[in-house]
């Protein structure tokens, strides 16, 4: 016997074109209520294609803050890879 297929879906936001990269937020229903919240870094083309996804733990209260907390998580990873390498924060000695 299936479940209720009322409760099988996902809410996806719309793609996030980043530079060279499409980041795709994704929130999730869970049965015991709440949101899961997962997101998909894209780059490349064809065979060179290369996907990162990240799933957080924790549960959130709606889709939106779910997908909030992934795409601002996506972009931390993105900002941290565009970095200029070798360069130091005086900040952090």
């Amino acid at each position: 016997m299936m479940s209720n297929p009322a409760k099988i879906f996902m809410t996806i936001s719309q793609n996030i074109a980043v530079g060279k990269y499409l980041v795709s937020p994704l929130a999730k229903p869970q049965e015991t209520g709440g949101y899961a919240a997962s997101v998909s870094i894209r780059s490349g083309q064809g065979s060179a294609t290369h996907d990162r996804v990240m799933r957080f733990t924790g549960l959130f209260d709606s889709a939106a803050a779910a997908l909030h907390y992934a795409t601002e998580n996506a972009l931390a990873w993105i900002q941290e890879r565009s970095s200029p390498v070798g360069l130091s924060c005086t900040a952090c000695v």
